[in-house]
């Protein structure tokens, strides 16, 4: 009796075992770049192909190097992203409100070009807005870099609001209708607040979309004036490299905001992506 009533524990606690390895194993897998892009940053003079597994003496000349080289590129993502939130969290919350919550005769259309437009290869929209941005003079601007980002942004943000937005109670707002408040007021009072998760999750990706753009900056800028820090990393790099601890360095520093942001925002994002689905 005794030997049948403890096989099943020891038997969960082997499964448990198991599947903690398992994820180590992943882990560690999938992490390993990210160790080797920082080791790497950390040797003075590395070479592409030997360089030691761990870093003997910790030089920081890479770190100079980088803050030295791309300090304005990392400032301009910096600057192109936080704009490109703006732009999208202003467009696309008041846009998935209007579609969740007022009877439109045209939002299945919408919705359906929303869905497409995030078909589309960016470098079809690249190459049309250069021509259009070469006529109104914002190549190689901030701004034009914002707007070109938040077309992107902006489509996914409004699918991820609408899904959490349809969940609020239509009472909600009729309740603040009838205390007097207008559209805009319960808007404001009633809707942003509660859709907070939605609103940080849709920021946090439109973020990382701009913080990593590349096709845009490639297309869109030929100056070193406006330069993210992914374009620059492209050409920091060149075709003879020989000393791999500032790129690196480079590449560890652009990582840093997309990181605290993500653990900074991490339970507001779970809770944004399930919300829609469990309200």
């Amino acid at each position: 009796m005794a030997s049948s009533t403890h096989s099943p524990a020891r038997g969960d606690a082997g499964r448990a075992w198991g599947n903690t390895a398992i994820g180590l194993v992943l882990m560690v897998f999938m992490l390993f770049p990210v160790y080797w892009m920082v080791n790497v940053s950390f040797q003075p003079g590395s070479a592409a192909t030997a360089t030691d597994w761990f870093p003997s003496t910790f030089d920081f000349g890479g770190y100079a190097a980088a803050v030295r080289d791309q300090g304005q590129n990392l400032i301009t993502s910096l600057t192109v992203a936080l704009g490109s939130v703006a732009v999208s969290l202003l467009i696309a919350t008041p846009a998935a409100y209007v579609l969740s919550h007022f009877k439109l005769r045209w939002a299945g259309p919408v919705l359906l070009g929303i869905l497409i437009s995030q078909m589309i290869p960016g470098i079809v929209i690249a190459n049309a807005l250069y021509s259009a941005y070469n006529q109104l003079g914002l190549l190689n601007s901030v701004g034009g870099l914002i707007v070109a980002d938040a077309s992107h942004g902006v489509p996914f943000a409004i699918l991820i609001m609408l899904a959490f937005m349809r969940a609020i109670p239509p009472s909600l707002v009729e309740a603040a209708r009838v205390d007097g408040a207008g559209h805009t007021r319960a808007f404001f009072s009633i809707v942003v607040p509660m859709s907070r998760n939605a609103l940080i999750t849709a920021g946090l990706f439109t973020f990382l979309f701009a913080w990593s753009d590349f096709l845009f900056a490639l297309t869109l800028t030929t100056t070193k004036t406006v330069r993210p820090v992914t374009l620059g990393l492209y050409q920091y790099l060149g075709a003879h490299v020989n000393d791999w601890s500032a790129v690196m360095a480079t590449a560890t520093l652009a990582c840093i905001p997309a990181v605290l942001l993500l653990v900074a925002a991490q339970r507001y994002v779970a809770a944004g992506v399930a919300g829609g689905s469990v309200k």
